[in-house]
């Protein structure tokens, strides 16, 4: 066998900036192929979709996310000494912590503070007449999580924090002035986190998710420094801000899909969960996530060697008509009929949570998503003309309107 086809072009890395989500799309279709060689950033990197490799590229132990990601991107989202940096039973080790912070009761808890702060919120919508979803749900998000990580927010506080975990995330996919303001609201907000640490550490022990980040311990039983602590503090906060990406995109279902919002009225938890899971599934989130190859590997035929760069297609996978029946239609019974599983359905990685690269907030992330339907199903309002579409080219995706809805009482 010849192995993946190669892409005719000196360097992709344009390409992928324009085209975003549908960069690989595109490329295996015109090479006949789910998977192929390309150079990104002057690099040669091989991109794959599909059910089989995404089982491949989550074995464990078998990539670092190490060199993965460009320097821009690492520093807004993960940066230095997080989980997603570590491998092996490091990774693991310090995995266990987000899995005892989010465990379904903290998620619960969680759940009830994001209603209290959305609820009031909404009297602030009312006196407008209007909101619009984007900001406003990274606005409620923030300080929900906060307060219930254990680091309340006044609202003044609570402005400038949801803004700076906002455009971390919008730089995270972006080069040029969206990523560098990104990076600068970064530093100030690691700043404001190591300060809650030292808190922490210098008072009272408490049962709080910040607590649980302060005093945890690595493998050889030391303190994290106060600046892992830190960075593993916003990779707990930062990620449920990033929750309102889908709540948008789930009003955007409703909207689109107006027999779901009279369908859910009344309806059962699974209904509100196959629905949120379908809007994690349809609409685009980060398109791609990268690993090196820890040892050398086989791949159709042609072997790659150690630190080999290679890039999952996680948002064509979602739709990959091989796992999905009629992948672009929206139909969240499809999650009724268990055609999902942990490598066909990547929204957040794929694999095994525990022993994985898998995000550990997909919980966190369905339980927000499902009690913010709850609560649009609910509400009287209209959707007034505005520019909907989602530019493909623009990593992480968001509606151009940013979703605008009038209250009618």
């Amino acid at each position: 066998m010849a192995g993946p086809p190669r892409e005719r072009t000196f360097d992709a890395t344009m390409s992928l900036l324009r085209e975003g989500y549908g960069f690989m799309g595109r490329r295996q279709a015109a090479l006949g192929s789910d998977s192929f060689r390309t150079r990104l950033m002057l690099q040669d990197v091989l991109c794959i979709m599909g059910e089989e490799a995404a089982r491949f590229f989550y074995a464990p132990d078998r990539f670092t996310r190490k060199g993965a990601l460009p320097p821009t991107t690492l520093l807004s989202l993960q940066d230095l000494g997080s989980v997603q940096r570590l491998d092996g039973s490091a990774h693991r080790w310090r995995k266990r912590l987000f899995l005892q912070v989010l465990s379904p009761e903290a998620v619960a808890r969680l759940g009830e503070r994001f209603d209290a702060e959305w609820d009031a919120r909404a009297a602030r919508w009312r006196e407008r007449g209007e909101a619009v979803l984007y900001p406003e749900m990274g606005q409620v998000l923030t300080r929900a999580v906060c307060a219930w990580a254990g680091s309340p927010l006044a609202d003044d506080e609570a402005d400038r924090r949801a803004g700076e975990f906002q455009a971390m995330i919008e730089g995270a996919g972006a080069v040029g002035p969206r990523n560098w303001t990104g990076l600068l609201r970064r530093s100030r907000t690691e700043r404001w986190a190591r300060g809650q640490i030292a808190d922490a550490r210098a008072g009272t022990h408490a049962d709080t998710p910040l607590a649980a980040v302060a005093f945890h311990r690595d493998e050889a039983g030391e303190l994290l420094s106060e600046r892992t602590a830190a960075v593993e503090y916003l990779n707990l906060l930062r990620p449920t801000v990033a929750v309102d990406r889908f709540i948008v995109f789930s009003a955007m279902a409703l909207h689109a899909h107006p027999e779901w919002r009279e369908r859910l009225r009344g309806a059962d938890g699974a209904s509100y969960a196959a629905f949120c899971q379908e809007v994690r599934r349809f609409y685009p989130f980060f398109p791609m996530v990268g690993g090196r190859a820890l040892q050398p590997f086989e791949w159709q035929g042609r072997r790659f060697g150690r630190g080999a760069w290679v890039l999952l297609d996680t948002h064509g996978t979602n739709r990959d008509p091989r796992a999905w029946r009629e992948p672009e239609r929206f139909d969240p019974e499809r999650f009724l009929r268990e055609e999902a599983n942990a490598y066909n359905f990547c929204p957040q990685g794929a694999g095994e949570v525990a022993s994985g690269h898998r995000c550990p907030g997909e919980g966190v992330a369905v339980e927000l998503m499902a009690r913010a339907v709850r609560r649009l199903v609910a509400m009287d309002y209209q959707v007034p003309p505005q520019d909907l579409a989602i530019d493909p080219g623009r990593m992480p995706a968001i509606p151009r309107s940013r979703f605008v809805v009038r209250l009618t009482c």
